[in-house]
């Protein structure tokens, strides 16, 4: 019995390791496609708030992207001075704000998502589709599991 749990503890270990050097790779190799000026983590937040379409607080941001709320307001800051983002007040409650994308947000997605295709059909291709699709279930059970704590 020992045996089989170090095997797995073994295991674990060897799937913790590739996804931290996916991860590495993949964010590298993005950041370097995305326009100039754009970060990975502008991306990733205005690509959040276009699929939601509903506004967020930073809060809720923050969680999402499990960074400090400090994090969060220096990339909302940046995103808002490039006019990507609009910023308001919560009407009903002057402490907290509401984030949405704008426009220009949504243009700068366009952008950036056309300039990071080539690097996602590379991918896509080396690994075929179905493969993408039989691990994402896994991916998302791990992210679900580890996010509970």
């Amino acid at each position: 019995m020992a045996e089989r749990t170090s095997h797995t503890s073994a295991a674990i270990l060897t799937l913790v390791s590739e996804i931290a050097t996916v991860d590495q790779l993949v964010r590298a190799r993005l950041q370097k496609a995305l326009p100039k000026g754009m970060e990975l983590s502008h991306f990733t937040v205005l690509n959040h708030l276009s699929v939601s379409a509903a506004e967020r607080t930073p809060a809720q941001l923050s969680r999402s992207f499990n960074v400090t709320k400090a994090a969060m307001t220096n990339t909302l800051a940046k995103l808002e001075a490039a006019g990507s983002v609009h910023v308001r007040p919560d009407w009903d409650d002057g402490r907290r704000k509401f984030v949405a994308i704008s426009p220009a947000g949504k243009r700068a997605l366009e952008h950036a998502t056309s300039s990071l295709e080539p690097i996602l059909a590379e991918i896509t291709s080396d690994l075929g589709a179905d493969e993408v699709k039989l691990v994402l279930p896994v991916l998302r059970k791990l992210r679900t599991r580890l996010s509970e704590g």
